[in-house]
C-alpha cells in the first residue's frame, strides 16, 4: 500500500494543476479525467488510488467516524478527560450527558455531506470507466470491482447511521431526490460487494500489493449483513473468507491490529512524510509530550470486563469500598488481552514502570473537571496501550504512522459466530467464539453448552474484549437496540491511585459526576439541515419530525 500512496500524491499534483473543481466537475467535457486517465492502465490506477484514502477515514485514526473522537467515548469503556467542547476533548462527554444537543443542524456523528461527496467521486469514476476506458474488459472489471467496493463501504457508513438513504449510482444528479428504503439501501451494498467479490483477485502481484481483494469484499459483506439482519448472507460471506485459506489469526494478540500480517484483511498504511496521524500524541502518557496527551483513557468498567486467564470472573467488590484499599488489583492475572490494551499502574511502558498516581512521574492522575484539559494526565488511572507505537518517542517532530486495520480475521470469526447464533446454530457459534478465545497468545478456555441469551452474552463479551477500541462497540449496541437500556442512568469509574506507606492506595472513583443518557430516537440520525434546505423531495426521518 505504501507504494500506492506515493502514486496517489502524483494524482493530487494533477488535481492541483487542473483545479479541484475542474477535476471533479460533474459535467464531463475535456477534463483530465476524460482525456488522460482513461487512455492507459497506469492513469486509471492513479485515479482509483484516491479512493483508498477512504479506508481510514471512518476508523480510529481518521476524522469521519466521530469528528476524530473514538466512538468508545460514548460507551462505558473509554472516558475523555476534558469537559469543554472539542475533538478529543469534551465532545463525547457532552453527547453522553446531553444527547438532546444532537439535531439536524448539529450532529458530530454526522457523515452525510462528506460521504456523499466521496460517493459522487466513485460514481464519476464508474461512469468514466464505462464510457471512456480504452482498457480491455478484464482490467475494466478489476477497476469496477474496486470502485463498487468503495461505494458499498461508503453507503455502509450512511446506512449504519440512518437506515435508508438517498441512492446515487450514476452521474444523473437530480436536485430533488427522495430517500430509498433501508431494504433498498442494503440491497445496493450487497450487490456492490457481490460484484467486487466476483471480480477481485484473492491476492495481487507485488507491484499492486495493498489493493482490494476478494477476501476484503467478503469480509465487509459479513459485517454489513449483520447490520442488515441478513444472517444467512453474513454467514455465507464469512464462510467465503475462510474458504480462501489465505488468512490466519496472529500468534500474539498485540500484533493482531498492526497490519502486514496473516490476520489483516483490509488495511491502510501511513508514511512519515504523509499521510500520517496523531494517535500517539493524542493518547500519550504523562511526560511523553509537554502538556498534551491522555485525551481518552480506559475506564474501570472496561478493566473489569476482562476475565482471569483461567476463564473465571474477578470479584472486584474489594476495590469498590469507601476509602479505598492498599491491595493491588489482580492486573497480572487477567486475560492477556488486557495487558496488550491497557497501560496500568506498575506496567512497563517505554522502558519505564508506570505509576498512574496522583503524584506520579511516569503517568499522573487527575480527577475529572479538576482542569480544563488533561495535559497528559489520566482521569481513570489507566492509559490506552492498544494502537500506540511504543517505539515512537519523539512526538514533537514526527507524527504517527501505525497502520489502520479496518477488517481483520478475528472480526470475521465473531461476525459468523453472531450470524450462526441468529440462525440457531449454537454449536457452530461457539466454535467460532472459541477460535478467538483459545488463539495462541490468549489461551482462554473455550465456552461450551451455551445457547439462547447466554450464548448471545458470550458473543457480546468477546466482541467487546477482542475488538475493543476498534470502533465497533457503540455501533453494535445501536444495531442490537440495547443502548437505550444499558447506556441510560449509569456512570463510568476509575482508580484514583495515591502513594501510601504500604505501596499504593487504590480508590474507586466516579469519573463522570453525573448520569449518562441515550435517547431512543438517536438510533437513527437525522437528515442534516443542509440536505433538507436544498432537496425538496427529501423527508426527515420519523424519529426527528
Amino acid at each position: 500500500m505504501k507504494n500506492k500512496i506515493f502514486r496517489i500524491a502524483i494524482l493530487f499534483s494533477l488535481v492541483s494543476m487542473f483545479g479541484c473543481d475542474e477535476l471533479l466537475d460533474t459535467t464531463p467535457t475535456d477534463r483530465i479525467s476524460d482525456k488522460v486517465v482513461w487512455e492507459n492502465e497506469e492513469n486509471v490506477s492513479l485515479y482509483s488510488n484516491v479512493f483508498y484514502a477512504y479506508i481510514d477515514r471512518y476508523g480510529s485514526f481518521g476524522n469521519s467516524q466521530f469528528s476524530a473522537n473514538l466512538t468508545e467515548g460514548l460507551t462505558e469503556t473509554l472516558k475523555y478527560g476534558s469537559y469543554v467542547p472539542g475533538g478529543k476533548a469534551g465532545d463525547a462527554n457532552n453527547y453522553v450527558f446531553t444527547p438532546e444537543t444532537m439535531s439536524s443542524s448539529g450532529n458530530l456523528l454526522n457523515a452525510w455531506g462528506v460521504t456523499y461527496e466521496r460517493i459522487r467521486r466513485v460514481n464519476e469514476f464508474l461512469v468514466g470507466l464505462n464510457e471512456y476506458s480504452k482498457l480491455d474488459e478484464e482490467k475494466n472489471k478489476l477497476f469496477e470491482g474496486q470502485a463498487r467496493f468503495f461505494r458499498a463501504f461508503l453507503y455502509f457508513q450512511l446506512a449504519k447511521r440512518h437506515g435508508g438513504v438517498i441512492l446515487y449510482t450514476d452521474m444523473n444528479l437530480q436536485k430533488d431526490k427522495a430517500r430509498s428504503s433501508a431494504e433498498e439501501t442494503w440491497n445496493l451494498i450487497e450487490d456492490d460487494l457481490d460484484f467486487a467479490a466476483s471480480v477481485l483477485p484473492v491476492e495481487w502481484s507485488d507491484a499492486d500489493k495493498g489493493r482490494l481483494t476478494k477476501g476484503a469484499a467478503y469480509a465487509l459483506k459479513s459485517r454489513a449483513m449483520l447490520y442488515a439482519e441478513r444472517w444467512q448472507l453474513s454467514k455465507d460471506a464469512a464462510d467465503a473468507v475462510f474458504a480462501l485459506n489465505k488468512y490466519a489469526l496472529t500468534d500474539n494478540y498485540k500484533d493482531a491490529w498492526k497490519g502486514g500480517n496473516s490476520e489483516s484483511i483490509l488495511e491502510f498504511n501511513y508514511l512519515v512524510t504523509g499521510p500520517n496521524h496523531t494517535f500517539d500524541k493524542d493518547y500519550s502518557t504523562f511526560g511523553e509530550i509537554e502538556n498534551q496527551g491522555g485525551s481518552g483513557t480506559p475506564t474501570q468498567e472496561m478493566v473489569e470486563s476482562y476475565e482471569k486467564m483461567d476463564g473465571t470472573i474477578v470479584d472486584w467488590s474489594a476495590w469498590h469500598v469507601s476509602g479505598g484499599t492498599t491491595d493491588r488489583p489482580p492486573y497480572e492475572d487477567l486475560d492477556p488481552r488486557f495487558g496488550a490494551t491497557v497501560i496500568f499502574n506498575g506496567s512497563d511502558w517505554m522502558g519505564k514502570t508506570m505509576e498512574n498516581s496522583v503524584d506520579g512521574t511516569n503517568g499522573k492522575y487527575m480527577g475529572y473537571r479538576e482542569d480544563t484539559y488533561t495535559k497528559g494526565r489520566t482521569t481513570t488511572g489507566y492509559y490506552l496501550r492498544k494502537f500506540r507505537d511504543e517505539s515512537h518517542t519523539d512526538l514533537v517532530t514526527y507524527l504517527s504512522t501505525q497502520t489502520w486495520v479496518e477488517i481483520r480475521l478475528a472480526e470475521v470469526y465473531l461476525n459468523r459466530a453472531e450470524a450462526n447464533y441468529r440462525l440457531g446454530k449454537s454449536g457452530s457459534a461457539m466454535t467460532d467464539l472459541n477460535a478467538v478465545r483459545t488463539r495462541p497468545g490468549v489461551g482462554l478456555p473455550g465456552k461450551s453448552g451455551l445457547s439462547g441469551d447466554d450464548l448471545f452474552a458470550a458473543i457480546r463479551q468477546e466482541r467487546k474484549i477482542e475488538l475493543t477500541f476498534e470502533g465497533h462497540l457503540y455501533w453494535d449496541m445501536r444495531r442490537w437496540k440495547l443502548a437505550h437500556i444499558e447506556y441510560n442512568g449509569y456512570r463510568v469509574h476509575g482508580m484514583k491511585i495515591s502513594k501510601d506507606p504500604a505501596g499504593y492506595l487504590y480508590e474507586y472513583v466516579d469519573c463522570d459526576l453525573q448520569d449518562r443518557k441515550f435517547l431512543e430516537k438517536t438510533y437513527v440520525f437525522p437528515v442534516p439541515y443542509s440536505e433538507l434546505a436544498n432537496n425538496a423531495a427529501i423527508e426527515q426521518y420519523d424519529e426527528w419530525k
